[in-house]
């Protein structure tokens, strides 16, 4: 068995998938989304077709080691968001020659099932309670929502209040709450809104600063005791080292769809796991991606909740759905998503309609924030 082709498709609204096939005609998906990079990624994959056309397919570690290491340059959110869609795909590809769930082939079971959250949005606590409601009808138990939309130095009680009455908005539809910050405040004002939250009992908050701002985290995480996650925009093992040793993040966030795939997100749960920290993948993608998610969700004893995009705003009218033939498996039950018991990743791609998407390859960007006072914001 040979690797004879790999493919990239583009899938609205904003999705790379990859498709491999070997001589012999087994097939593997994977998911290498990374939004608003699309081109940037499917660009990356022209070197790993020259060197791995004609390789094993079923040795995925070898792979994964000579992407990541034989091209010199290494890191970064395009070569490892191809080689992530790569190696979901040599999983896929290796269950279901195999006829084993990816999960099987890595341990097995540690659970049948895992707690799931989704985005909402809303500017206003009625608008907040709806969002969450809708959520809850769909079969969530928890969501994850905006901290705030300002960029600033200092708070204002005003300030302070209107993000509390949101997130009780949601809270009294019975729905459990992480608060997403985005990194989109300064230090003294992300210290001051963290030690305000506090009594609300939040899941988590995110990205209370951003990544790069290691010293600030190591503050707010001893400030208070919610939970600080982090790590959507960190993308190999390396990246994560740090944060773990300092002791400066309770929950991890890797995306399996830009952190090195199912094979490097594994390592970097097992890491967390000698830390005590626990993992909450980062997964606002697609159906390939969130299907790699419960692979690890299934075997790694430490992933506490999942995130998901069903129909969040900047999927509307391109569902994860749309694109597997098998939508039970990826829907929400009770606040959990079950774990896949079919072969490779568990999903069943609609091929027909993937190619059929591709025709019109989409040019998805990220929109531009700005606040009031015209200066950029973080997403």
């Amino acid at each position: 068995m040979k690797i004879d082709r790999i493919e990239t498709f583009y899938v609205p609204p904003r999705w790379l998938f990859v498709r491999v096939e070997t001589d012999d005609g087994a097939v593997g998906w994977g998911e290498a989304s990374l939004e608003g990079h699309a081109e940037a990624v499917d660009g990356a994959f022209e070197a790993l077709r020259d060197r791995f056309i004609g390789h094993d397919p079923l040795r995925i570690e070898d792979i994964w080691q000579i992407a990541y290491r034989g091209g010199f340059y290494r890191g970064g959110a395009v070569l490892m968001s191809a080689l992530s869609g790569l190696d979901q795909a040599l999983w896929d590809l290796k269950g279901k020659a195999a006829g084993l769930p990816a999960w099987q082939m890595l341990g097995g079971k540690v659970r049948d099932k895992i707690r799931a959250y989704a985005w909402i949005g809303g500017d206003r606590p009625n608008e907040i309670g709806d969002a969450a409601r809708a959520r809850k009808e769909q079969g969530f138990s928890a969501v994850k929502m905006n901290a705030t939309a300002e960029l600033d130095w200092i708070g204002t009680p005003k300030l302070f209040d209107e993000v509390a009455e949101r997130v009780q908005a949601a809270q009294a539809q019975g729905m459990d709450v992480g608060l997403d910050f985005h990194g989109r405040v300064h230090r003294p004002l992300a210290k001051q809104l963290a030690k305000v939250l506090e009594p609300l009992g939040l899941l988590f908050i995110e990205e209370p600063l951003l990544s790069e701002n290691h010293e600030g985290l190591a503050q707010i995480a001893q400030l208070v005791s919610t939970p600080i996650a982090l790590g959507e925009r960190l993308y190999s093992r390396w990246d994560f080292k740090p944060f773990l040793a300092s002791g400066t993040v309770d929950i991890i966030q890797p995306d399996l769809s830009h952190a090195g795939g199912l094979s490097e997100c594994r390592k970097i749960a097992a890491m967390a796991e000698a830390y005590d920290v626990a993992v909450a993948p980062h997964c606002p993608l697609g159906p390939l991606a969130l299907a790699a998610c419960l692979q690890l969700a299934a075997c790694a004893p430490n992933v506490a909740i999942q995130e998901m995009s069903l129909g969040i705003h900047y999927n509307v009218g391109h569902d994860l759905l749309n694109f597997v033939t098998d939508k039970a498996v990826l829907s929400p039950i009770d606040g959990f998503l079950p774990i896949p018991e079919g072969p490779g990743l568990g999903v069943i791609v609609d091929e027909a309609a993937v190619r059929e998407a591709d025709k019109d390859r989409h040019r998805w960007r990220n929109p531009i924030w700005r606040n009031q006072d015209g200066s950029f914001a973080e997403w």
